[in-house]
């Protein structure tokens, strides 16, 4: 019996061994230099370091986004840094307009702390991440800082399915590069391309490396009418995907300035995942529509998740409005886990909602799931706006139906939202089954047996979401 305890023991200790020598990396640090005539900004500087090695100074680009005033959109000068690592590593921070009396990294959640000396802020990193670093509380000057995982299987550059773009600026005839199927396109980390990456109508191709698709260019990437793509590690103001099928979408940061400036599209598209990316946009971040655009048809299967949302204008997450209201278009089985949203500023009512569910066009919209959902202190708009109308600006009919919603540990801590809204639009075109799990508002949980409720409010009061006619059956459960 002894031996066999041992024996156990033994078993328990190795597993434990082999287990923690698996999760660990070892310390590595990649870093990379900005080629001659890249757009640079001097507003911070940006330094890294393994831990007891000297600091490293790393390029601080030019990016820009967009401050809405008075209905007016203004374009503001922002910066970004980037590097690889793993392990554990510093950063440092140095804000050349004066001394950082107040910073803050976001997403908060991550529960990054810096130390402050003078114009300098420090802090560790012990896996990769993608932040907002913001100075004194500014966040149109801020510093985005993506530390990347280490880049593993480089393509060699001589291999004639790969289109390898090494150090410097590349630019292209018309501004655009169509890539053929069966290709892997490269970019270094010292490559900056000026012009957009174009995938249209062909099959297994790859996007990858730590290069950038630089913010002059407007559309970045463009996925269409393919199949079998991924798209990883990259900088570029846009990523659509349209009449596309198997894509995946990761680690990709989108960030625009312009009008119609969507960060990630999803247009009658059907298994497109998107994980890991960060968006800060000048429109909607990430949409999933059926037909638009020239693409025709229904929208499934789609999931975003471990993904950061910043919303300059319109909406972190917006499903259903486009469709084709004589086919009867439907969106279905669409999901998003585990998402940071850290900002959402929109002055017109129609086009409110952190997550924002509106049937246009005949489309039914059925099977969503928003699962473990943090939500900043946004500046305008709603938590959630669930409707069916009819948009005359943009659909031809009102929405057909939306059924079976899911919002599962959704937090949100914050004082500006608007009231959220759930409505249907006739008695044969309601929304249906709607369930709020584990609600948290300012960490108040929101139940229907929450203790504190009077008997004659509805749930949704409590938690300032109007319920309105042609709606059925919805839920607030722990």
């Amino acid at each position: 019996m002894k031996k066999n305890i041992l024996a156990s023991v033994l078993i328990i200790i190795v597993c434990i061994q082999i287990k923690a020598q698996y999760n660990h990396l070892p310390d590595k640090l990649q870093t990379y230099h900005a080629p001659d005539g890249a757009l640079l900004n001097t507003d911070f500087i940006v330094k890294v370091r393994q831990t007891g090695k000297d600091w490293k100074t790393i390029p601080t680009y030019l990016i820009k986004v967009d401050e809405v005033k008075d209905a007016k959109h203004n374009v503001e000068n922002s910066s970004m840094s980037f590097f690889d690592f793993s392990g554990e590593v510093e950063v440092s921070v140095t804000f050349n307009h004066g001394n950082v009396n107040q910073a803050r990294i976001r997403p908060l959640s991550y529960q990054i702390a810096s130390q402050i000396e003078g114009n300098t802020l420090v802090f560790k990193l012990n896996q990769p991440r993608n932040l907002s670093v913001e100075v004194n509380g500014d966040i149109f000057h801020n510093l985005l800082l993506f530390a990347n995982p280490m880049l593993e299987n480089i393509p060699e550059k001589k291999d004639q399915n790969v289109i390898f773009f090494g150090a410097g600026i590349h630019e292209f005839k018309n501004q655009e590069l169509k890539i053929p199927s069966n290709k892997t396109v490269y970019i270094a980390g010292d490559a900056i391309l000026r012009g957009r990456l174009l995938v249209d109508g062909v099959e297994n191709v790859k996007i990858i490396g730590r290069g950038m698709v630089e913010h002059t260019i407007k559309g970045g990437i463009h996925i269409s009418n393919s199949k079998n793509v991924l798209v990883e590690g990259v900088f570029t103001t846009q990523c659509a995907t349209g009449g596309s099928k198997n894509v995946t979408i990761r680690n990709v940061k989108s960030v625009s300035y312009y009008g119609w400036g969507d960060g990630m599209n999803v247009f009658a598209s059907s298994d497109v995942t998107f994980d890991g990316v960060f968006c800060r946009n000048s429109d909607d971040c990430t949409t999933v529509y059926a037909t638009r655009m020239g693409f025709k048809g229904n929208s499934r299967n789609v999931v975003m998740k471990n993904s950061t949302l910043w919303a300059d204008v319109a909406h972190p997450i917006f499903i259903g409005i486009h469709g084709n209201a004589k086919l009867l278009d439907t969106i279905e089985n669409i999901s998003y886990k585990n998402i940071d949203i850290l900002d959402h500023k929109e002055a017109q009512l129609d086009y409110q909602g952190c997550m924002s569910i509106n049937a246009g066009d005949n489309n039914l919209i059925r099977n969503v799931r928003f699962e473990d959902i943090r939500v900043e202190d946004f500046r305008q708009g709603q938590l959630v706006n669930l409707r069916i109308f009819y948009n005359e600006k943009y659909c031809e009919a009102p929405g057909k139906s939306i059924e079976n919603i899911l919002f599962k540990n959704i937090d949100y801590n914050g004082s500006h939202a608007e009231v959220s809204m759930i409505s249907g639009y006739d008695s044969e075109r309601m929304v249906k089954n709607v369930v709020f799990q584990n609600l948290k508002i300012n960490g108040k949980l929101i139940t229907d047996d929450m203790p504190d409720k009077p008997k004659w409010y509805k749930t949704g009061d409590m938690a300032r979401i109007y319920i309105g006619e042609h709606v059925e059956d919805v839920k607030f459960i722990k």
